[in-house]
């Protein structure tokens, strides 16, 4: 290999390794958020809200980043075969992580409603639900960052068990605003706050399924394993 050539590929490589860095500063970013935004909620933690709030441009300017070096490696490497799915991924999950991002910092600041702040409601269902999202995330992030197939595997079909708990805390929910109606303020938050949870568990799954696509160039079912009302078993995985 001539001395240009190998120039050429040492800046290719060093190029894929700046993209990967900057994918796993933004999932580190979003992980951080989701804590802070559960936090925030769970604790009634003002100053997690705050935080959570806060990260949301660093995320938006990662993702702007990542955008710009995908178009720079494709416009003049032609990447291919792994390299190529590598790199197309790359700008979904940085989308996925972006949403993420938006739904952490929308319940961090549903969690500073004065009416929500002063509400009785039991959160526990809403803590064991931001926990395992948040083992979700952080699974899927791993599974980024090591290129780990089974590890993302796992994650796409933890989602059932986020579901099952959306679902389950929607029937409380509703429950206490039909036997009062002072519930219905804080209790429409909390409605908010959890699907912002399922959405969450929802694109975590969305970043596994791109990484088992890009390590092993297979594509997981369209149709996800789902726990949910009866007769919806399984659902399309979200855009």
């Amino acid at each position: 290999m001539g001395q240009e050539s190998a120039h050429i590929v040492r800046s290719y490589e060093q190029e894929l390794e700046q993209l990967r860095s900057m994918m796993a500063r933004m999932g580190g970013l979003v992980e951080r958020q989701t804590s802070q935004a559960v936090a925030a909620i769970a604790d009634r933690d003002e100053n997690a809200a705050g935080i959570a709030a806060d990260l949301d441009p660093q995320v938006d300017a990662l993702e702007r980043d990542v955008e710009a070096m995908v178009i720079r490696i494709l416009a003049l490497r032609s990447p291919v075969a792994g390299d190529l799915r590598e790199v197309v991924s790359a700008l979904k999950i940085t989308g996925d992580m972006e949403r993420i991002g938006d739904c952490a910092a929308s319940i961090a600041r549903r969690s500073l409603r004065a009416e929500l702040l002063a509400s009785r409601i039991s959160l526990s269902g809403l803590r064991s639900m931001g926990r395992l999202v948040q083992d979700n995330l952080r699974r899927a992030i791993d599974a980024l960052s090591q290129r780990n197939p089974d590890l993302a595997r796992e994650v796409w079909q933890s989602d059932t068990a986020v579901d099952e708990l959306y679902n389950a805390m929607f029937r409380e929910l509703v429950t206490y605003m039909m036997e009062d109606p002072r519930n219905i303020g804080p209790c429409t938050h909390l409605l908010f706050i959890a699907k912002n949870l399922e959405r969450i568990g929802d694109h975590a799954t969305n970043i596994a399924e791109r990484v088992y696509y890009t390590a092993t160039g297979e594509i997981l079912p369209v149709v996800r394993p789902r726990g949910g009302f009866s007769g919806q078993e399984a659902r399309p995985r979200a855009g």
